[in-house]
């Protein structure tokens, strides 16, 4: 600094003595510059020469997992149909479509296919328990091959009776048409009085295709049924009966293993018939009487009755609704007309 009044030639040397202070001290700045960039330069290298032995050494730990190579395969081409054979396989779709309809139309509930519908059989009566020493000398029971077909039929007489009382019934029953008819047996299979209890009727075997004589033209391959009593329009039928012959129906077509609710294909074989002997006619595989020949029997009663029972006696045998089938089986061998 110069003073008021000083010389300027020291004003001049205090400058010269700065200028040199100050290149000292640049000189020192680049000189700590210098130091600290060698220092980064050396950190950098030894910082990458770890990086470099950490990846040489994959399986040390903390080291960098190194991916490998990728691997590019040539693509291979799925060998080609030829046309012909693309039809087929197009038509799989539509066949497997008609099969499991096929198999579903004519499966059972259970879903098994052609199984025997084996039913219990209802306790029944035997003849010798009702008829004891009423019985009279008579010839051999006759057999068809099986029972295809059920007749319902009534007895025409009184429904106030006691079921108690019933064994003499039948006894009575049993001497007119042995006695005045001069039949060889009493006509029907079974009878089944008005609380349901089931009675057998001709004799030969109540589990064996006997030939009975309830339906003239149609007694070969069928089995008759009488509900005791007189069923025609207006009158009660009770329910203990129709149960009664809903069971027994079941279980005796259950044994060629028929459907209730199904036809039968049968040959008339007498004139007197409502058919004309060698028709071939498809009847209900449980039907009334009347089905057969002409007459009023069961009763308009009774056979306002047989749809239902029908349905009941499918559901006994464990058939559904998609199990009907009409088996088409006919008669082939015929009776003497004086037998039928």
């Amino acid at each position: 600094m110069v003073p008021p009044g000083g010389a300027p030639h020291v004003a001049a040397g205090a400058g010269r003595g700065q200028a040199d202070a100050m290149h000292v001290f640049r000189t020192a700045r680049t000189r700590r510059r210098r130091r600290g960039r060698i220092r980064a330069q050396i950190r950098g290298r030894i910082r990458g020469q770890i990086r470099r032995r950490k990846r040489a050494a994959p399986g040390e730990a903390g080291a960098t997992p190194v991916r490998p190579p990728r691997v590019v395969r040539p693509a291979v081409r799925a060998p080609r149909l030829p046309r012909a054979a693309l039809l087929p396989l197009a038509c799989l779709p539509v066949l497997a479509v008609v099969v499991g309809a096929v198999l579903w139309a004519t499966a059972d509930e259970d879903g098994t296919q052609g199984r025997v519908h084996q039913t219990v059989r209802p306790p029944i009566v035997p003849r010798a328990q009702w008829l004891g020493d009423a019985e009279r000398s008579q010839s051999p029971a006759r057999y068809d091959d099986q029972v295809l077909a059920v007749f319902v039929h009534h007895t025409n007489s009184p429904n106030d009776y006691d079921c108690a009382q019933t064994p003499r019934t039948l006894r009575r029953m049993y001497a007119e048409q042995t006695g005045r008819r001069d039949w060889n047996d009493i006509g029907y299979h079974f009878l089944v009085d008005r609380c349901g209890t089931i009675y057998e009727g001709r004799a030969g075997g109540v589990d064996r295709p006997v030939t009975g004589a309830h339906t003239q033209g149609f007694n070969h391959r069928t089995a008759g049924i009488a509900a005791i009593g007189t069923f025609t329009a207006g009158l009660p039928v009770p329910r203990a009966m129709t149960d009664a012959i809903a069971a027994l129906t079941a279980w005796k077509l259950s044994l060629a293993d028929v459907d209730p609710r199904g036809g039968v294909r049968l040959v008339s074989s007498n004139d007197h018939s409502r058919y004309p002997a060698g028709t071939s006619v498809l009847l209900p595989a449980l039907a009334g009487h009347s089905d057969g020949y002409v007459t009023s029997c069961p009763g308009a009663a009774l056979g306002r009755r047989l749809p239902a029972l029908r349905e009941t006696a499918a559901r006994l045998q464990g058939r559904s609704w998609r199990s009907l089938h009409r088996p088409g089986a006919d008669v082939s061998q015929s009776p003497p007309r004086s037998a039928a």
